[in-house]
């Protein structure tokens, strides 16, 4: 249940980063509406502007997201209180990471290498690591490594062949200096 939460989390940053959609567009999860979606599918106009696998393509233009089937049918499957729910954790996520980015990207950014800033990596793996690592610095009933294996599991679904090797290191590293 709260993967779910994190995807659309990571979703909506990815959005707001890269389109500068506002933040208030995003809160209100009206882009999730997979109805409205299945139309636009057909139109491949945008066919070079998507995250995700091609059989699970997310159109960044205009921002409409889905989940893979077989968490669709799982969502679809909850009761009103679980979807608001995972819609309540969704906007913790967001409204946290995107009020504590500067020192979200200022922690990233020193756990690269030389050759790395946060303008080279991957824009979907970038989105998971911003929520994850406010995760790993503001929500401690979770543990680090739960935290880094769902960001490694949303990467490897929605980001490129080897990002989420990436996000790993990137994310264990973080993890390991929070515990110092």
């Amino acid at each position: 249940m709260r993967r779910i939460g994190r995807i659309l989390a990571f979703q909506a940053l990815y959005s707001w980063s890269v389109g500068g959609i506002e933040i208030d567009d995003l809160l209100d999860f009206s882009w999730i509406d997979r109805d409205q979606f299945e139309d636009e599918k057909k139109d491949n106009s945008n066919e070079e502007q998507v995250i995700g696998d091609n059989e699970n393509p997310v159109p960044v233009n205009n921002i409409k997201y889905f989940l893979s089937d077989g968490l669709y049918q799982s969502f679809e499957s909850f009761d009103a209180d679980k979807k608001a729910e995972i819609f309540t954790f969704a906007r913790f996520l967001i409204k946290g990471t995107i009020e504590n980015i500067e020192q979200i990207d200022s922690l990233i950014s020193s756990h690269l290498s030389e050759k790395w800033s946060l303008d080279r990596i991957n824009k979907v793996a970038l989105s998971v690591m911003r929520i994850s690592v406010y995760e790993m610095l503001f929500q401690k009933t979770t543990a680090p490594s739960i935290v880094i294996d769902e960001a490694v599991e949303i990467v490897k679904s929605y980001g490129e062949d080897d990002s989420h090797k990436f996000t790993n290191a990137v994310l264990d590293k973080i993890s390991k200096d929070l515990e110092k």
